[in-house]
């Protein structure tokens, strides 16, 4: 049965990284979009964008849809589906998180890291002109992309845009998100080197009964391997 994907991006990421997902996807016959969140196209103005803002638009994509769709989330992403998800609770057949942040209520992502990393990028941030986190070049290549080839580490960064803080120090409210009657499933990476073993599949426990799907790859194989993450998307259908 043809589905129609809305996928969302995680920091300092933009739609562009799920194309070769989307390609995938289609060729399955399937149809895909993956928007742009507020502050991260070129030329955007990061110093005044919210975590509201970031809700607002996937609300929006969502609510222009003519049929319920798949949502999916990669990296911090997550906790913008469970936060945005409620509010248009009707456009949603099934929920996807792909190497995810699953937060429990009333947790920011910077609560699920470790001190030292939220201090330095709140440091770095504060630092700014416009509050935002700029891209690091060595946890790019050392821990979202570990053992990927340069050239495909160096494809990645050049498209990185920083990233405005406030995605990572809202606490974010989750009880409607929790009482949603929606399927759900976990897409996991099982290379990922981005948090310690163990780390991503503690939280998804948070959403209760869900569809697991393992899959090779790193944190970044959505956009180094994207018929990997396209196959596990399909194998996660429910």
């Amino acid at each position: 049965m043809k589905k129609h994907f809305v996928l969302i991006h995680g920091a300092w990421h933009g739609g562009w990284c799920w194309d070769g997902v989307i390609n995938e996807l289609e060729k399955a016959g399937h149809t895909a979009e993956a928007p742009t969140l507020p502050g991260h196209s070129p030329g955007d103005d990061r110093s005044k964008v919210t975590f509201d803002d970031y809700v607002d638009k996937i609300v929006s994509v969502l609510n222009r849809q003519s049929a319920p769709v798949v949502l999916a989330g990669h990296s911090s992403a997550g906790f913008l589906l469970q936060a945005a998800a409620p509010k248009a609770a009707d456009k949603i057949s099934q929920l996807v998180f792909l190497n995810a942040f699953i937060l429990p209520n009333g947790k920011r992502q910077f609560d699920l890291v470790p001190p030292e990393a939220s201090q330095g990028m709140t440091a770095a941030a504060n630092a700014s002109a416009d509050k935002s986190v700029p891209v690091i070049e060595d946890f790019v290549r050392n821990m979202l992309m570990a053992g990927e080839p340069v050239d495909k580490q160096n494809a990645l960064i050049s498209r990185l845009v920083p990233q405005p803080l406030a995605l990572f120090t809202t606490p974010v409210n989750t009880r409607d998100f929790e009482n949603m009657n929606v399927p759900k499933a976990v897409v996991f990476c099982r290379n990922d080197a981005s948090l310690p073993p163990g780390a991503y599949s503690a939280m998804s426990k948070g959403l209760g009964p869900h569809k697991f799907i393992e899959i090779d790859g790193g944190h970044e194989a959505l956009f180094t391997n994207p018929s990997v993450v396209a196959g596990g998307l399909l194998k996660a259908l429910m």
